[in-house]
Formats: C-alpha cells, sequence, structure tokens
C-alpha cells in the first residue's frame, strides 16, 4: 500500500517536472507582444514561483509539501497556456528548448515574494503567542498605545 502511494508521488512529481520545462516556454511568451496582459499578469505570479529556489510548503512537510508541486503549480501553468494563443507557445517552446538547455532559470524575485510570506507568519506567531501569554515588552507596547 505504501510503496503504491510513493509511486504515484513520484509519477506525479515527474509530471510536475515536464510542466515546468513548459514554463520555461512560458517565461519566453512573456516578452511576446501578442499575449494579452491578463495572462502575462498570471504568468508572472505563475512563473515567480514555479522557478523561486525556495518552496512555500517545504517538501519535507509530510504531504503537504508535495502540494504545491503538484497541485498549485502545474494548475496555474495550464490555466495560462489556456490564455496564450497557439502560435505565440509553438515560437516560445522552440525557444525555450534552446534555453533548457544552457540551464533553468531561476526567480530571485519568487524567493524574496515566499521569504516575505513566511516572515509575515512568523511574525505573527510570535505576536499571537506574545499577546496570549503576555510575554514581554511587545505586550507592554501595545498595552501603552490602548
Amino acid at each position: 500500500m505504501r510503496t503504491r502511494w510513493v509511486t504515484r508521488i513520484a509519477t506525479l512529481k515527474k509530471r510536475a517536472d515536464a510542466l515546468k520545462k513548459e514554463a520555461v516556454a512560458l517565461y519566453v511568451a512573456a516578452r511576446d507582444p501578442r499575449v494579452p496582459w491578463y495572462a502575462k499578469a498570471l504568468m508572472g505570479i505563475v512563473l515567480a514561483y514555479t522557478f523561486s529556489p525556495i518552496d512555500l510548503i517545504p517538501d519535507f512537510v509530510p504531504v503537504l509539501g508535495y502540494v504545491d508541486d503538484l497541485l498549485v503549480v502545474p494548475l496555474g501553468i495550464v490555466l495560462t497556456l489556456k490564455m496564450i494563443p497557439a502560435e505565440v507557445m509553438a515560437d516560445a517552446r522552440r525557444q525555450a528548448a534552446q534555453s533548457f538547455r544552457q540551464g533553468q532559470p531561476v526567480s530571485r524575485i519568487g524567493a524574496l515574494i515566499v521569504i516575505a510570506v513566511w516572515l509575515v507568519i512568523i511574525i505573527a506567531i510570535v505576536w499571537a503567542i506574545c499577546m496570549r501569554y503576555e510575554i514581554g515588552s511587545l505586550v507592554r507596547l501595545c498595552k501603552r498605545g490602548k
């Protein structure tokens, strides 16, 4: 039973990796003037996260770690692909095949967004704990403002 799940996850991971290759074509298509603005907006969000070296949910977290790789990224890529004209994607795939041989692009902006989200989550948790248990100067500072 466990082996079957491991095999399924491995298969889904391979499909997600194939979609990441498709994301390189999206990266090339983003610069094409024939692509509508709304597709470029969604494409920017999807690509920033796809090429980010940091995951929103790290892969070592059981089950949830693969949710972004297996669901969020592929769904974002598929939705974006449906918004782009076929001839634009054909051109982009040819250019992407050449650039993929040189190495997969990395999004530093995507990494910064993921880091910012994690920082906000950590700050919210620390603040909630401090307020709940009335810990330290943060509580005194908040109560002084009231």
